[in-house]
């Protein structure tokens, strides 16, 4: 099993956090999303992944020096060998994809690294491929499924006018990576666009499916959004409720409390300082952070951040930021001072 990992994207929806980190690479609880993308991955399909690919934008884009590291170190956490290839242009989902065609073999998921879900499922070897999806109430901003006998028969990329509620999550699953492979290089090489004049990955899945591949819906429990600050915060306020029911010990024991106390649940990285402050719930204070004289909930914080006098909730903090101030709900970049 492979896994394709398209995560070019800037995340403009996202700034300031992304100006300095890619989106796939902002701490959720302590773990970036796309590590937590590819977890419950593994988990779903229950194969040995062996290889994963990552596609990620150019450096002059924003992507740090050392993603292709940070990336290997993911896979290795799941055993696998990573991949890393640039896309040099954005010109759409199947474009993306397309980069990794070296790798695009034999059985594969497809995931794009903006998205968390969790799911109980099996992967059903009688069909060529499975399309996750999510029954949603504005479907016009997704790419949407219609179904017929438990298979899919219409691909639509963000329909003017209603045709389904069964929104494509951003997950795949194909039983033969190259058939896909085939169908974006004819849309590639015969310039054969979609909306927005980019190369769809809903394209290629039509064109599968008139060539007769069996694609069936996989749905998930949950399907959890990272595209601006307050989807992430709302992600993030779900993660910590899973992790903790799972039974997950999300406070490191290498935290200082003084005069304070955190009320569950709550991701507490190595040598926090905690004085004269309230935490939680919901929150998550990255590694190296000082917090004094605050009460703060329902909060995301990366790491190496100095917070004074705040009182703050639904809000979200980067690394290496100071922040002293009564403010309520913020969202701060990187290397921020806020006095």
């Amino acid at each position: 099993m492979r896994i394709i990992i398209p995560m070019a994207g800037i995340g403009s929806r996202l700034k300031p956090h992304t100006l300095t980190v890619p989106k796939p690479l902002t701490k959720i609880a302590g773990k970036s999303i796309v590590e937590r993308l590819l977890e419950e991955i593994v988990q779903v399909v229950g194969q040995k992944v062996t290889d994963i690919a990552f596609i990620i934008g150019p450096k002059s884009k924003g992507f740090p020096e050392n993603i292709e590291a940070q990336l290997a170190e993911i896979a290795s956490s799941l055993n696998s060998k990573a991949h890393v290839f640039v896309q040099e242009q954005a010109l759409g989902t199947a474009h993306a994809i397309y980069q990794a065609a070296a790798v695009l073999e034999g059985p594969c998921v497809v995931a794009f690294a903006d998205t968390l879900f969790k799911a109980d499922f099996t992967l059903d070897d009688k069909a060529d491929g499975v399309i996750w999806v999510k029954k949603i109430p504005n479907p016009e901003q997704f790419g949407v499924v219609k179904l017929q006998d438990g298979y899919i028969t219409d691909f639509v990329e963000k329909p003017d006018t209603f045709v389904s509620d069964l929104a494509i999550i951003g997950i795949y699953y194909f039983k033969e990576g190259e058939k896909l492979k085939q169908e974006i290089n004819l849309l590639i090489d015969n310039n054969i666009r979609g909306k927005g004049g980019e190369y769809q990955i809903t394209d290629a899945l039509e064109n599968l499916k008139r060539n007769g591949a069996k694609l069936v819906p996989g749905t998930v429990d949950d399907w959890m959004d990272c595209g601006n600050k307050n989807e992430t915060v709302i992600t993030h306020h779900k993660v910590l409720d899973y992790e903790a029911a799972d039974g997950k010990n999300l406070v490191s024991k290498k935290v200082t409390l003084k005069n304070s106390k955190i009320i569950p649940p709550c991701y507490i990285g190595e040598d926090v300082v905690i004085k004269d402050s309230t935490i939680g719930p919901h929150v998550s204070l990255g590694k190296n952070c000082k917090v004094t004289n605050s009460t703060i909930k329902d909060s995301l914080i990366q790491d190496d951040t100095v917070i004074l006098n705040a009182d703050l909730k639904q809000s979200m903090i980067g690394s290496h930021v100071n922040f002293d101030g009564k403010f309520k709900s913020v969202s701060l970049g990187d290397y921020s001072n806020l006095k």
